[in-house]
């Protein structure tokens, strides 16, 4: 049974995420029991009034664990009001990337107008919300893929420039005419990460979202020293432990940006519940351009 600060949503989408990919790892900071249902995000309906909502309401919510499921009960805080014109497979891809990246940009870069931001695995969720949400902030977007199809779904999703994985630096060199880039939004990690430190300008900022290469890699703090370049950690999970009502105020400025299309998640291949080890294993070998959904209905 929900408790009293618990709302019980009857789901009709989940979002896959990189953290069910390393909760079933077992490799992710904190670790559920075993056995347990993986599923960070989702969307739906209310069943109860409960907590400020009503039967009915439609919502997204972030359960953190056990959203691929019929029903799910999920704490007040992190469940949120959905606009009636946003669909549920495009609202369950929405909480986890876009407010992560909303407290990567406004929080911890303090990202402005005009700068330009470079963006690693571009065509995933965490890239697809950087790139949207940069664009919509003002900003000039590079996107760094390893497809011509996954250069596309980042095209799609707002970036200005596409480059390869291989060679970026230079690219990002020559599209900034040697300046370098003011942010890079790195969820990758692995063997690009000094390229990265070397692709920022003065005073630029490296924001560390995760380590989907599976290589955590280190910084030569003397090339941060002589830059003026910072390399900054984004542990949005984390924070709403700390400020669990922080989630609530972040989704609010994300509304208008949904209602005006700003932000619209690009959605990648849908799997039945029965399907959901599948739809865990699309993300984990990385084949996914667009988000992966699990659908309960």
């Amino acid at each position: 049974m929900p408790t009293s600060r618990q709302v019980l949503v009857d789901v009709e989408y989940a979002g896959v995420t990189f953290p069910d990919v390393l909760h079933t790892r077992g490799e992710y900071q904190r670790r559920p029991d075993v056995p347990f249902t993986p599923g960070w995000e989702v969307a739906g309906v209310v069943r109860a009034d409960a907590a400020g909502f009503r039967a009915g309401d439609r919502v997204a919510a972030m359960p953190t664990i056990g959203g691929f499921a019929e029903t799910v009960a999920v704490d007040a805080r992190m469940v949120f009001p959905l606009p009636d014109s946003v669909p549920f497979d495009r609202a369950a891809a929405l909480p986890l990337n876009y407010l992560t990246v909303h407290f990567a940009y406004t929080r911890r870069a303090q990202l402005e107008r005009g700068e330009t931001v470079l963006v690693h695995g571009a065509a995933g969720g965490i890239g697809t919300a950087a790139c949207q949400m940069a664009a919509a902030y003002g900003a000039r977007v590079i996107a760094v893929v390893s497809t011509t199809e996954k250069g596309e779904v980042a095209r799609a999703a707002g970036a200005h420039e596409i480059v390869p994985v291989d060679g970026f630096r230079d690219d990002v060199r020559r599209l900034t005419d040697g300046r370098g880039v003011d942010v890079v939004v790195d969820p990758v990690g692995g063997d690009r990460f000094t390229d990265s430190v070397r692709s920022l300008a003065r005073e630029g900022r490296l924001l560390v979202l995760g380590f989907t290469g599976r290589e955590i890699p280190t910084v030569k703090v003397n090339r941060l020293l002589l830059t003026n370049t910072s390399v900054m950690g984004v542990a949005s999970a984390e924070l709403w432990v700390d400020e669990p009502d922080y989630a609530g105020r972040q989704w609010r400025d994300l509304v208008p940006l949904v209602r005006s299309g700003a932000i619209d998640p690009p959605i990648g291949p849908v799997f039945a519940l029965d399907d959901a080890a599948a739809a865990i294993r699309e993300l984990d070998e990385r084949r996914a351009a667009g988000r992966v959904l699990v659908r309960m209905r």
